[in-house]
């Protein structure tokens, strides 16, 4: 099966800690919510370290430095450097050194994190469109302060023909009491004011992969995160695994929607999924591709029926040999069996049938 065409999630008889050399993590929605660390991460982070997996925090939030990312980090009982988080802010930086000169001025649109990475690749932030000698603009997550002001700085300077650049287009942020407008929302804002486009460096595209790698020196990494069009995108453009973990914003019904660069190649509840092996979802039926019985994973079978992705559960068979209905299973892997069936059914497109039922039935 090719990454292109994947029509199920995958099986993994070893933990997929010690299937992989690096988890590059996400940070809002799969580490923490809020600031505060989700359930189980701070032991599966800790088990999967101490059997020798490398972890790096990567983020598309661009606000904070990586020093204050590992001590926060560090608060939470998750010990980490700062060389061990990777933010959007490095990579749009250093897309910005490629194409202008060194020394040059850039107009910063966001917070701490985009000035120090700037600096690090020996560009100078400023404040003001009307700056001598500016050679780029460069907007990122500045908070829920940001002033509009702001807003209209960038676009002063973008109308005028500076080149415009984002460190990521996320149009939401996870947060304590929901979810909030992210970069993209602003970014939105100049592109009504400006008609330009910027040039974006955070996940899903290439220049965030590319500082990753660079950064980790990864051979075998597993991308770990919780957006479907972030996250698990950048894993499929940068051809590497992904596991989806549903302690963020995505969920079962989005998750059965999505299109083949959506798809991730493994399914869990949370970060406990890395330190176990993923069962395998098989074809229930004669056929090899599940269209006569659906697919089965554990103990829950999913089909196409009239129209509508139908879930059973898989029957006992007693020593008499009678079949009766046994114990429900783990809900995960109804879940994982509807996904089978519902990105068989849609190939590469997406899929449109209603699983509302099954979802319900697997408190999804």
């Amino acid at each position: 099966m090719t990454r292109q065409s994947r029509t199920s999630p995958a099986g993994s008889e070893r933990s997929l800690h010690q299937a992989y050399d690096t988890a590059l993590l996400d940070l809002d929605g799969v580490v923490y919510a809020g600031g505060e660390a989700i359930a189980h991460a701070v032991d599966s982070l800790a088990a999967a370290r101490a059997d020798g997996m490398r972890l790096a925090y990567v983020t598309n939030n661009a606000l904070r430095t990586p020093d204050a990312v590992a001590e926060h980090l560090s608060e939470l009982g998750i010990p980490t450097e700062a060389g061990e988080v990777i933010t959007s802010a490095q990579a749009v930086a250093r897309l910005i050194a490629e194409q202008v000169e060194p020394g040059s001025k850039v107009l910063v649109i966001g917070g701490e994190g985009l000035r120090v990475a700037l600096r690090e690749r020996g560009l100078v932030p400023v404040d003001s469109a009307e700056e001598e000698g500016l050679a780029a603009v460069v907007q990122g997550y500045g908070g829920p302060d940001l002033p509009w002001g702001r807003f209209a700085e960038a676009s002063y300077a973008i109308n005028r023909g500076v080149p415009w650049y984002a460190s990521n287009t996320d149009l939401t942020i996870p947060g304590a009491r929901g979810i909030a407008p992210g970069n993209g929302a602003a970014v939105e804002v100049v592109r009504i004011a400006t008609g330009a486009e910027p040039q974006v460096a955070g996940k899903p595209l290439p220049p965030m992969h590319r500082e990753t790698v660079l950064r980790t020196g990864a051979k075998r990494p597993l991308v770990v995160g919780d957006r479907l069009d972030t996250d698990i995108e950048g894993a499929f453009n940068g051809e590497v695994d992904s596991l989806l973990v549903l302690t963020g914003v995505t969920d079962g019904a989005q998750l059965l929607r999505a299109e083949p660069k959506y798809r991730p190649t493994y399914v869990d509840r949370d970060l406990r999924g890395m330190l176990t092996g993923q069962p395998e979802v098989v074809a229930a039926g004669e056929g090899t591709d599940g269209a006569d019985g659906g697919f089965r994973c554990g103990r829950w079978t999913a089909a196409v029926l009239d129209g509508r992705l139908e879930l059973t559960r898989v029957l006992t068979v007693t020593p008499e040999g009678k079949a009766v209905d046994g114990p429900a299973g783990d809900p995960l892997d109804g879940l994982r069996a509807l996904c089978a069936a519902a990105w068989t059914h849609a190939g590469d497109g997406s899929c449109t049938l209603d699983a509302s039922k099954a979802l319900d039935e697997l408190g999804l």
